[in-house]
């Protein structure tokens, strides 16, 4: 009996998102996942630079002036089965922004539409909480997100969703390896490189290995929760 492949798309901001080669060696996580993999599943991965659960929908075209939705698409292809994760937070922070930071409460909302969108199609939306940043002060990882994790925790508890709390793992995992340890899993790169001339230290987006390392983390979470994906792991 022919078996339908299981897609498994990913809607967030830059830190899950594909990459074009003038950006590396800057890696979403997304661009690694599926590796980890059979070819019984597609990863359709749907990240985008700057987005927030608010911009992510209501996109404006700085060229057109004409407003675009990434989700629609998202939701247009959904077939019974899929799974939808989602992660977003670091540009939903922006405030000053008000084309992509959004209220608290707005957040909230926001979530729980695309879980409950996901879900009239009979897909499995799986909620992450964003990764944490390299933010290191006098040697003490502080937290960068303010409300927005808790809020996609209260939404996956509140509608019994599936939740991969990618700032615990992140955090553990870069305080274990230390202020300098953890330079290596994000975009630092020395001057005269092709894409950076003057070099670069970005402790927001992630390196390969950083991307590889965190894929392995979204991986992990998806075998705590016992999603059927599992069986589709190499």
């Amino acid at each position: 009996m022919f078996q339908k492949k299981t897609t498994v798309y990913i809607v967030g901001d830059s830190t899950a998102a594909n990459k074009l080669p003038k950006a590396f060696p800057e890696t979403g996580w997304g661009m690694e996942l599926p590796a980890f993999f059979n070819s019984d599943v597609a990863i359709d991965n749907r990240a985008l630079n700057g987005r927030s659960t608010k911009s992510f929908k209501t996109d404006v075209n700085e060229k057109t002036g004409q407003t675009v939705d990434h989700w629609q698409p998202v939701i247009d292809r959904l077939a019974p089965g899929d799974y939808v994760l989602i992660e977003f937070g670091h540009n939903d922070e922006k405030t000053d922004k008000p084309a992509v930071g959004t209220s608290l409460g707005e957040f909230k909302t926001n979530l729980v539409n695309y879980v409950n969108e996901a879900r009239n199609k009979k897909a499995i939306p799986v909620l992450l909480t964003p990764i944490s940043r390299r933010s290191f002060k006098n040697g003490v990882l502080t937290d960068s997100h303010g409300g927005y994790p808790a809020v996609t925790r209260k939404v996956a508890d509140s509608l019994k969703v599936p939740l991969i709390d990618m700032l615990v793992m992140t955090e553990d995992l870069l305080k274990k390896l230390g202020d300098q340890s953890s330079i290596k899993l994000f975009n630092h790169v020395d001057s005269g490189n092709v894409n950076y001339p003057a070099g670069k230290k970005d402790d927001t987006h992630l390196s390969p290995q950083g991307a590889k390392t965190v894929a392995g983390l979204v991986v992990k979470g998806i075998k705590t929760l016992k999603l059927d994906l599992v069986k589709k792991l190499k």
